[in-house]
């Protein structure tokens, strides 16, 4: 029986980490639909995919998370889903919550965020000091609060899965975010844990994090101001 909710796993170079997120969904969570979207992976991923038998979309090139994820939601447009969620590779994300979030977008929400910081405050890490730096200046530009801007776990509506399926640079960020709010986008969040990384490395090191963050707040404080709906 099909789900009205799919589960959008972007994965580059997850080798080892794929199996234990996607084998842990099939067991424990077969309720909701899945895919994986191999994005050019350098790596066993996509062939651990085709033996273990996942749902697979694979991209023949590297497209970066925001094209990854736009593919997953174009699947998802195509094939009719209700809902949709961006969920890691690497294990950080917790499949518990996703009901939760289901639940709240239910209520008419057109994105549901998985928010680590609903309830809790923020560190004094560099990476925690750019989010809540993220956190104010989506405040001033849109007059709403996003206590966890730069949660990967979100959901989103069917008139989202249109709006990300239908126009180019709609990345899965913080400045899309704040864009959506901008043009009547309801959100709201939801609280999660999040894990470690299992495996592996991430690209967010120190200097990415840094050029990361000055991006979104570039983007959210000024470009988005010549953004136009498609």
């Amino acid at each position: 029986m099909k789900s009205d909710l799919l589960i959008v796993i972007p994965a580059y170079n997850e080798e080892e980490n794929i199996e234990n997120v996607v084998t842990f969904i099939r067991e424990k969570y077969s309720q909701y639909d899945y895919v994986v979207v191999n994005d050019g992976s350098k790596d066993r991923t996509a062939d651990i995919c085709r033996q273990k038998g996942y749902e697979l979309l694979n991209l023949p090139v590297n497209l970066g998370l925001a094209g990854a994820f736009q593919a997953g939601l174009k699947y998802a447009y195509a094939k009719g889903y209700s809902y949709a969620i961006q969920f890691d590779a690497d294990g950080q994300h917790r499949p518990e919550f996703i009901e939760p979030m289901l639940e709240r977008i239910k209520e008419g929400y057109d994105i549901v965020i998985g928010s680590r910081f609903v309830n809790l405050k923020k560190g004094n890490s560099l990476r925690m000091v750019g989010s809540k730096m993220i956190t104010v200046a989506i405040k001033m530009t849109t007059g709403k609060r996003v206590s966890d801007p730069t949660s990967g776990m979100r959901m989103f509506s069917r008139d989202m899965i249109k709006e990300f399926a239908q126009n180019l640079n709609y990345g899965p960020e913080p400045d899309t975010v704040s864009y959506l709010l901008k043009n009547g986008a309801r959100i709201s969040e939801v609280p999660v844990y999040m894990e470690e990384r299992q495996a592996g490395e991430s690209y967010l090191n120190l200097a990415n994090s840094c050029k990361y963050m000055t991006k979104m707040l570039m983007s959210i404080l000024f470009v988005q101001n010549f953004r136009k709906r498609g």
